[in-house]
């Protein structure tokens, strides 16, 4: 929506799926090759000699603020790497915060309840500056509002969805995620208009999240959907948005996960909407091999098939529309297959 006004719009993520560039963005151009290499080199000569060397991450986020700040951007997006309380991002002093809904993810790392993984999130808020946040479940809400008082936050949750607008992303949550963006917005005082609002929302993608694809690699023929649901709860609304989008007709379940996550959770949501499911390795060092997935299914699941690699599941004919879902790392490694390119992925 930013960009549809003409506002110089500077965007940071992560994970990256194929390319690295995708991370830092201006205007929805990633950063070129060359320009990577020339701040990294910066980058390393600066804290060559430093004790405490910064992370791959934090590295990232200054790369991309020194990016921003040559291009002269008016309005700079930063998503959060994993956390809050912990994470680089918030040694940008923002203007606004923005709250999705909070789920059990990365419990290892930010707190085995809602209420401790609430605490690490709210933490991006900002003493005295606007707080918006998606509905969330009640202990996460109160962990919330403890933290925006604490630093006298104004704070709004916004509990409407979006509607009356065509998005350009599916899934019915998605009306959600459209609602607050268009209050996180209009906060920071940017110019919106009907048509404006209607063209941003409109031409919104994003790869990875519900993407649809005519045909697959393979003997995938039935069209193809690339979504990465790591925990239940995105798994949940992917099995809830399948249905809405193919009805009765069930999937080809392509499958790869890392440790740490709540795989039982995520293949309890994921199941009901499998026909055959294909157990397949990740490109990553935390892979969990697909034997160990196997193991993990109750005796009234689908069929089941383990493969050596991602090829090896492409190459069984599927005359039902394939889904891949899983991890981060296995959406990628099935856009760099279809584009013909070298996966470079990365842990952080």
């Amino acid at each position: 929506m930013a960009r549809a006004t003409g506002t110089r719009t500077g965007l940071f993520t992560s994970p990256h799926l194929v390319r690295y560039g995708e991370r830092i963005r201006v205007s929805g151009i990633e950063i070129n090759e060359d320009e990577i290499a020339s701040h990294f080199t910066a980058l390393r000569e600066l804290v060559a000699e430093w004790e405490q060397r910064p992370t791959f991450f934090e590295l990232s986020l200054a790369l991309a603020m020194k990016y921003f700040a040559e291009r002269a951007c008016e309005l700079v997006i930063l998503e959060t790497g994993m956390g809050g309380r912990l994470d680089a991002t918030t040694a940008v002093p923002a203007d606004v915060a923005v709250l999705t809904p909070i789920a059990l993810d990365h419990q290892q790392w930010l707190g085995e309840t809602l209420g401790e993984i609430a605490a690490e999130k709210a933490s991006i808020i900002v003493p005295r500056k606007k707080v918006f946040s998606s509905p969330q479940l009640p202990e996460a809400r109160t962990i919330i509002e403890q933290v925006a008082n604490e630093r006298r936050a104004p704070l709004e949750f916004v509990e409407d969805p979006l509607h009356g607008y065509a998005l350009g992303l599916a899934g019915e949550h998605q009306h959600g995620n459209a609602a607050l963006a268009l209050a996180a917005l209009h906060s920071v005082g940017i110019t919106l208009s009907y048509e404006t609002v209607k063209a941003g929302l409109g031409s919104t993608s994003w790869p990875g999240r519900f993407e649809r694809l005519d045909s697959g690699p393979g003997a995938i023929a039935s069209g193809l959907v690339l979504d990465i649901a790591h925990n239940p709860a995105a798994a949940a609304a992917l099995a809830a948005n399948w249905v809405r989008e193919f009805g009765e007709c069930k999937a080809n379940l392509i499958f790869g996960v890392v440790e740490s996550k709540d795989i039982t959770g995520i293949l309890e949501a994921l199941l009901p909407i499998a026909d055959r499911v294909h157990f397949v390795p990740v490109n990553s060092p935390r892979a969990l091999p697909p034997a160990e997935l196997a193991a993990l299914l109750p005796a009234s699941s689908p069929p089941v098939e383990i493969h050596q690699n991602l090829q090896s599941a492409f190459d069984v004919p599927a005359a039902l529309p394939t889904l891949v879902t899983g991890s981060a790392f296995l959406v990628g490694e099935v856009k760099a297959l279809l584009d013909d390119s070298s996966h470079r992925p990365s842990t952080q």
